[in-house]
């Protein structure tokens, strides 16, 4: 099997997937399901709190026992059936239920692909940006798809395609894997194993790891608010699809080409990040209009892209190959879960007072994360 085709093909398809969750969860609950924006902030904030629990905890301690091709296997069927489970559903108190269970296991599906994708880094197999450009790629397609649906069939159409694209994950997950991912954790590897808290006295780890988080959670409001952002701009749902794009393919850009910027230091790549994430929001804030929404879309490439792969760098070069899954349960659990579940609450009550207030609120992280890397970066020598 060839390493970079399997690793390329789960990208795309998980994040084919993703863009469905990502971009238009909030719309179909509030525009399919008739709830109303503080009761989604509610659900959605909360749904980011199980996510942060199973990342940080359930997914470490699965990947112990399981190979990482059963790994995702089990969740790839876990979120299936429970996707399926929303179809009833109607109220608030089992929307809110629903969203918790399945935010427990499907969005682990990230790390655990993620951390495949290390792995067979490590293992001078595969070449990270290029594979995940796919998975960005996925997410482009997904949003264009979905939003020609909802064009034509409305927001209800929304939960159909996860349903169907999650199938055809599961379907993937029937071809061959490179073998290394078919390794069983033995009793002897748990013995011996890597604790997370090990990860903590690694050098520069906290550090790392704290502004990923600042800046990680900094995109709550984009992910969960731009959709929504659009519509009281007027925006037409068919081209919301192709404006929410447009972030996606500056972030394709920057991920094929990622390894051109590998010799920077890691500090240079967070702080370049944290700066055009700050220039973002404060452009949404200011021009409240379709075009500069639409040019702060391409600042998607710093404000994520930039520092994922700074992440993702940082692990590959100082990590041990045990401590992988740990590193990437606690990234997805604390910099792609909690602290997006706390500005989702934030920019639900701004977004209340004015919308773009809320895209504006988020500068409460990323301000504090140019200033950290500036007074640590000589220091800490990363």
């Amino acid at each position: 099997m060839n390493h970079q085709r399997w690793l390329s093909q789960n990208f795309f398809m998980f994040f084919f997937t993703w863009g469905a969750y990502l971009q238009y969860w909030s719309g179909w609950l509030a525009e399919g399901k008739g709830l109303s924006v503080t009761e989604v902030s509610f659900i959605m904030g909360f749904g980011l709190v199980a996510r942060a629990i199973a990342t940080l905890f359930a997914y470490p301690l699965a990947s112990k026992f399981l190979s990482s091709k059963k790994l995702i296997l089990y969740l790839v069927i876990c979120s299936l059936i429970i996707t399926l489970i929303y179809i009833p559903a109607n109220s608030f108190t089992s929307l809110f239920v629903i969203t918790f269970i399945f935010c427990f296991f499907y969005p682990s599906l990230l790390p655990a692909i993620e951390s495949a994708a290390t792995q067979l880094v490590q293992e001078g197999n595969v070449h990270y940006g290029k594979s995940r450009s796919y998975g960005s790629i996925g997410f482009v397609v997904a949003v264009l798809i979905i939003s020609g649906i909802i064009s034509f069939s409305g927001e209800n159409a929304i939960l159909w395609c996860m349903i169907i694209s999650l199938f055809i994950l599961l379907v993937i997950q029937a071809m061959p894997a490179p073998k290394s991912l078919l390794v069983q954790p033995t009793a002897g590897d748990r013995a011996s194993s890597y604790s997370m808290r090990g990860l903590f006295k690694i050098k520069g780890f906290s550090l790392i790891l704290l502004i990923v988080i600042l800046l990680q959670g900094s995109l709550a409001c984009s992910y969960n608010y731009s959709y929504l952002y659009l519509q009281v701009l007027g925006v037409n749902p068919l081209y919301i699809g192709i404006i929410l794009n447009i972030a996606v393919i500056f972030e394709i850009i920057y991920l094929s080409k990622a390894e051109l910027l590998s010799h920077l230091r890691i500090s240079t790549l967070l702080l370049i990040a944290a700066i055009g994430s700050t220039i973002r929001w404060i452009i949404i804030f200011t021009f409240p209009n379709v075009w500069a929404f639409i040019f702060s879309q391409t600042l998607h490439s710093l404000s994520f892209a930039m520092a994922h792969f700074a992440f993702i760098q940082y692990i590959t070069r100082t990590l041990p190959k045990q401590q992988l899954s740990n590193a990437q349960g606690i990234y997805s659990a604390l910099a792609m879960s909690l602290s997006a579940a706390l500005l989702t609450l934030w920019g639900g009550f701004l977004y209340k007072i004015q919308p773009g207030l809320a895209f504006l609120g988020m500068i409460i992280f990323t301000v504090p994360a140019i200033l950290i890397i500036l007074g640590t970066r000589n220091k800490y020598r990363y």
